[in-house]
Formats: structure tokens, sequence, C-alpha cells
């Protein structure tokens, strides 16, 4: 069976994922990443390599017929502006950028698995495209997508992973339906009146405006909206103020709204108009000013519920037992979600967490780190599940 080469190609793996976390980049930078990837897929004898969206890279691995079908498997490249805290031996090498959140894994996987299909061709119909996108932090498929991705010839299903601390090793989440939230971006200034703090009532307090907005926002997500479905409104950078002695008169907040709820476009529409009531309501009562810009992220996640079929029944394949699939959705956000929104997609989450090894860290922390055997088990089962899926489109 083809997926019996992942244990062959274990070291390979390990060297591919180390390499690439030695070596992180940043978004729309990662040159270096970008060519070791062309190079491997070009050694390999992948087919139609395609430089896309400045860094970005495709290329095509076809079976031994063309079916008129194509599945795309997309890796993430961009690294994280995070300082390395981990002492791996295999640690950053440029200082405050990092692999945080695992996407060192999913270029190795998505790399392993071309090769493993390419030494494989016969085995199977239609085509593969390897998908390798710069970006993913700052919406980078959309960039993709337009540049070409899923054409000539089209595509009619995608894949991605996610390697997260949220499950244990060896768990994967795989579930049908809205799987990731939708994320949209806020930014808000807040303009009083500065003054000498001796005269507080000459001036209008912008913190004490930010501290009421800052409290309602919490009172908007908990008592406004349906409890059965998550919204998370957070702030997570403020800035204002010149110097101790003197009143605030301008701040800047800047924050997500994060949510999954059934009607996407209809409930983003009404809690941006709820937001901007609230600041308008605390500012009219303040005698302040304020201005508000919304920046759309990523649209929720909708994991095909035929494909999740597909990749279970693959799963079972290579020894992942129905116990380890799990109910998995979360309010992080994921530009995958652009693919979702034209053809059928799946993204499987696979559980990293391991006390033993101290792989207990969420992703985005600057110790966050996963064991080889992860790697392992995700080649497998993209190996399997890709053909399948070429199989039952």
């Amino acid at each position: 069976m083809i997926t019996d080469e992942a244990e062959i190609f274990k070291s390979e793996l390990a060297a591919l994922r180390r390499d690439f976390h030695e070596h992180p980049e940043l978004g729309f930078k990662e040159f270096r990443t970008s060519k070791v990837i062309y190079d491997y897929l070009r050694a390999i004898g992948a087919d139609d390599l395609r430089n896309i969206a400045k860094t970005g890279i495709a290329g095509t691995v076809r079976g031994r017929v063309d079916n008129g079908r194509t599945v795309v498997l997309r890796a993430n490249m961009d690294a994280l502006p995070v300082q390395e805290k981990t002492e791996l031996p295999f640690a950053s090498e440029n200082a405050g950028v990092m692999h945080a959140v695992g996407h060192d894994a999913q270029m190795a996987v998505a790399l392993v698995v071309a090769k493993i299909l390419s030494r494989n061709h016969n085995s199977f119909n239609g085509n593969i495209r390897f998908v390798f996108q710069p970006n993913e932090e700052v919406a980078g498929a959309l960039e993709m997508i337009n540049g070409g991705v899923l054409d000539d010839p089209p595509v009619n299903a995608a894949l991605g992973m996610n390697f997260t601390y949220m499950l244990p090793e060896g768990d994967i989440g795989l579930s049908e339906g809205r799987v990731l939230g939708t994320t949209e971006e806020f930014v808000i200034r807040l303009t009083g009146r500065s003054v000498n703090t001796a005269w507080p009532h000459y001036g209008i307090d912008a913190a004490i405006g930010a501290a009421k907005v800052l409290e309602a926002l919490q009172t908007l997500e908990s008592r406004k909206y349906d409890p059965m479905y998550p919204i998370s409104i957070t702030v997570g950078k403020i800035n204002g103020g010149t110097a101790r002695n003197i009143m605030v008169g301008e701040i800047v907040m800047e924050g997500t709204i994060r949510f999954l709820f059934p009607r996407e476009e209809e409930a983003l529409d009404e809690i941006k108009t709820d937001v901007e009531s609230l600041v308008d309501g605390v500012c009219s009562f303040m005698g302040m000013q304020y201005d508000i810009e919304f920046i759309h992220s990523n649209s929720s996640l909708v994991n095909s519920r035929k494909l999740v079929e597909v990749l279970k029944s693959s799963a079972r394949m290579v020894n992942i037992d129905y116990d380890k699939m799990r109910h998995f959705t979360s309010l992080m956000g994921e530009d995958f979600a652009e693919f979702a929104k034209r053809i059928p997609s799946v993204m499987t989450f696979f559980g990293i967490y391991n006390k033993e090894a101290d792989c207990i860290y969420p992703n985005a922390n600057a110790k966050y780190n996963l064991r080889d055997d992860v790697l392992v088990e995700a080649t497998k089962y993209y190996a399997m599940g890709l053909v399948q899926c070429l199989n039952f489109l």
C-alpha cells in the first residue's frame, strides 16, 4: 500500500520540517522557502510548476489516466513574528520570526505526500495539485485563487491541514459543516480633549471612554446574541496618552470579532451595526468623537459533508479508528475558507498535545512544538485521502 512509504520517509519528513523551522520567513517574504519547495517538486518530477502570488508555489502529480478530476492539497508557508523560546536544536535562526503554528509541518507533509504519489502515480487516476500558499496570516489564499491556482485544469476539491494542541496527539478533528469562525478586525479611534490632570473637568478623558467601550463590548457578546452560538469580541491592542500628568486626548483600540453563526453575512452586518451603536452611545454621553474601521479577515470555514465521509473512510484505512476522530470547531480564522467558498473542501485538524514530550503549548506560543510521529500519520492520511477523493468525486 502506498501509505506504507510514509514510514520509509520518516527521517526525510523530520529533516524537511526542521529545515523549514530553522529558516522561517514572514508572509510574502518566503523566498528561501519557496525555492526549497520548487526545487523539491521539480526533483520528484511534478508537472505544471507555477509561481503564484509572489512566493506561492503549485505543482501537479498526474495519475495513470486523466479522468478530468483534480484535487488540491494546500499547505501554508509563512511564519509568525514571534521570538522562539523552545531551545530546540533546530530553533529559528531568524530573530523575531518563528514557525509557531505548524506551517513548517504542513510543508513537510505536503512535499513527502507529493513524492509518494509521484512514485506511485500508476495506482490512481486524475490529478493532484500541491499548493504552497504564502501569507496565510493575512489572507493570502485569495491572491493564490486570483492568480489561477484553481484553474487549468479546474479543481474539483481541496484539502487543508492544521496541527493543533487542542487535540491529543493521535486524534484528528474531522467534522462537517462550519468548523472555523468568521473573523472581522476593527480599529476604533476615540477622540476626547487632553488637559493637565490638575483640571480634569476641563478635559474629555478618552481613557475613560475606552474603558466604557471595552466593558460594553463584553456585555454585547454575552447578552445580545444567542448563547447557543459562540462569539468573541476582543480588544488586543490599546494605544493612547502622552504623559503621566496629561489626560488622554485620543485612544486607538484594535481587536477582532469572531463568531460561528448560521447566517454569516447577515450576522456580520448586525454585529458591526451593534458595535458602532455601542461606541456612538458612549461617545455621545461623554462628548467624544469617534471613527471605526472594520477590516474583513476570514469567512467561516465550511467542511464538505461528502468529503468528510470520504476522509473518514480513508482514515480507517490507515488505522485511525473512529474513536480518534473528534468533532472539532474553533473560533480561529483560516483563509482556507476562500477555497471552501468555491469548491468542496475539508480541513483536518491533527492533535499534537503530548505532555511527556512537552508538546503542550498553543498555536502562536513561543514554545509551540510537535513530534515527528505526527508528521508520519498526517502523511499516511493524505496519501490515502487524496486518492480516495479522486475516486469518489
